[in-house]
């Protein structure tokens, strides 16, 4: 980071970028708090999980499709459990819960490998658990109504589902960037940001829009969770592309707003600094 940059400068709109995160850190794994971040990653998946598939259960076992939520309740359902989810967890673990954020956030150098590859497996094990809750409180209906698992819809290509998960991760990651980003106590300091509200509203949003393609995974974890209760031969044959989809999608946010985006505004800011009259 550029001098000019982390110096104090006009209006209190400074701020300071955390150092980066070890590649290796293994000291970390000697810390009560690395493994309360895993525990907290842990429950919110498996509620996240249990929530969510539970309202696409419900939703399906509707037989007038006047009554019951609907799609736009599906959405909300996903969309408001992030919110709310990340709002209890971001202080603990940062409030991930999808293996494709961390993998964002660790392509960034805000997560050490070691934390995130735990991380991942604790949101598999978690989302793994919620969705057998689900099985294990509505079984007739989970298995009559297709479990919540995610596949490609009937009229649509793969490379379609593919292009779907890589946008609508793009957009979730991207989010998460820019509401988390300390930047914005420099750029926008009269401007309040509750995090989780931007990253719930871009669940929400995606949904909406994919719902109809793929039931919108954007989340590995979620899609990992749903195939392995569910266990249908389409849902496995297809689940590639809720692993491909969001890695990719989450590797073009963390490049898009890392080094693109925020390079240049540091530069900018830089420059501002050096010449404020300008």
């Amino acid at each position: 980071m550029s001098k000019e940059v982390s110096e104090e400068g006009q209006g209190g709109k400074d701020y300071v970028d955390p150092p980066p995160a070890p590649l290796i850190d293994a000291a970390e794994i000697k810390l009560w708090s690395f493994y309360r971040a895993l525990i907290a990653e842990f429950v919110a998946t498996l509620l996240f999980l249990y929530i969510s598939i539970a309202t696409v259960i419900g939703y399906k076992k509707q037989a007038d499709p006047c009554n019951g939520v609907g799609l736009l309740g599906i959405a909300w359902s996903f969309g408001g459990m992030i919110f709310i989810l990340v709002y209890c967890t971001a202080g603990i673990s940062g409030g991930h819960v999808n293996p494709a954020v961390t993998f964002g956030l660790f392509l960034a150098r805000k997560v050490s490998l070691i934390r995130a590859v735990a991380y991942m497996v604790a949101q598999c094990l978690g989302a793994i658990c919620g969705v057998g809750l689900v099985k294990a409180i509505m079984k007739h209906d989970y298995n009559t109504f297709g479990g919540g698992a995610n596949e490609v819809a009937a009229g649509y290509s793969t490379g379609t589902a593919l292009g779907a998960e890589i946008i609508g991760t793009f957009v979730l990651v991207y989010t998460v960037f820019s509401a988390t980003d300390p930047k914005r106590s420099a750029r926008d300091s009269h401007v309040p940001v509750l995090a989780p509200l931007p990253i719930g509203f871009a669940v929400f949003m995606v949904h909406l829009a994919t719902i109809p393609i793929t039931g919108t995974g954007i989340n590995p974890a979620r899609s990992l969770g749903a195939a392995v209760i569910y266990n249908n031969e389409k849902a496995w044959d297809d689940q590639w592309i809720f692993w491909v989809g969001p890695f990719v999608g989450a590797l073009a946010a963390a490049i898009y707003h890392q080094y693109i985006l925020r390079a240049a505004a540091i530069k900018a800011l830089g420059s501002f600094r050096s010449n404020p009259t300008n």
